[in-house]
């Protein structure tokens, strides 16, 4: 056992505050819905006909880098997940070392010898910690979202100055919502001056009600997620007009991280396909310059 500040010393590492969702099911929604959209970036085309794309895109996107090389002359070519080891005089991996239960043992391998490294960004990271933070974002604003949105059902409570009178108002309430077109009451529910022998209160549901606005930023964080992946987006956000530089520097937004890790696949894949003889090729799925292009052209048409 742990206690909490043992936990938080070691937590605290790696995140600011233990205001996290990333084990409930609806950071794991988020999270999934996030990286189908990352891995929709990019397109490769000539994959041999032998290797699982799902594999190849779910094992690169989400580790960020995998190994390609020979089994032996039955299995062939193969992508492989990996872990990298060994340095060079830059601090470069030298070698894979592959486990997979359908091979006999462990299979190293050297680097530029007799395999090569598709990689997804020069640090041979993965984009999940952009996923993650925005899978954070998303569930903690959709959970806020429907709590607020519980939280203004319009209610009354109502104070009775006896029993009977608190069980004639449930009957009329009772007629009320069944959507009785006439409501009659006992008179002795009214004061001797004809006025209601009861009190209520009510919630001023205008000034509660915020879940319009946290699902404005929903549309915010996902727009951001996008921008950081490259994919196009307008990002309006109630302006009336965004003027050339707003759009140019969205352009480059955009086009900043995603252009980076377009160049570093296809110099990885050059190097695959050097050595084994393929053809891969990688490109954008929807050119983001083009998607700017029909985005803004969308939000000129709303105005």
């Amino acid at each position: 056992m742990y206690t909490y500040n043992e936990l938080n010393k070691i937590y605290s590492q790696f995140a600011p505050s233990t205001i996290h969702t990333k084990d409930t099911r609806l950071f794991r929604y988020y999270q999934r819905y996030l990286f189908q959209k990352l891995m929709s970036v990019f397109e490769f085309r000539n994959l041999p006909e032998n290797w699982a794309e799902n594999y190849f895109y779910v094992v690169l996107f989400g580790y960020g880098f995998l190994a390609i090389t020979k089994i032996d002359d039955l299995v062939g070519v193969v992508p492989q997940n990996c872990s990298l080891s060994g340095m060079d005089l830059f601090y470069q991996p030298k070698e894979v070392l592959i486990a997979n239960p359908a091979f006999p043992g462990p299979i190293r391998r050297t680097i530029g010898l007799d395999c090569e490294i598709v990689k997804m960004m020069p640090d041979y990271g993965s984009a999940m910690d952009i996923v993650n933070f925005y899978a954070d974002m998303l569930s903690i604003s959709a959970e806020t979202a429907a709590t607020n949105t519980m939280n203004s059902k319009l209610s009354y409570i109502l104070f009775a100055q006896n029993k009977a009178m608190a069980e004639g108002m449930k009957k009329m309430m009772d007629q009320v919502a069944s959507g009785e077109l006439a409501v009659v009451i006992d008179k002795n529910m009214l004061n001797d001056d004809g006025s209601p022998a009861w009190d209520t209160f009510t919630q001023d549901l205008r000034s509660n009600y915020i879940a319009g606005d946290i699902l404005e930023d929903m549309k915010y964080w996902e727009d951001r997620f996008n921008t950081d992946i490259g994919i196009p987006s307008a990002n309006t956000y109630k302006k009336e007009r965004l003027i050339i530089d707003e759009v140019n520097s969205n352009n480059i937004d955009t086009r900043s991280k995603s252009d980076l890790w377009l160049a570093t696949l296809k110099e990885s894949l050059q190097k695959v396909n050097s050595m084994f003889s393929l053809n891969i090729q990688v490109d954008y799925r929807n050119n983001p310059s083009e998607g700017l292009k029909i985005a803004q052209e969308a939000g000129d048409e709303n105005e």
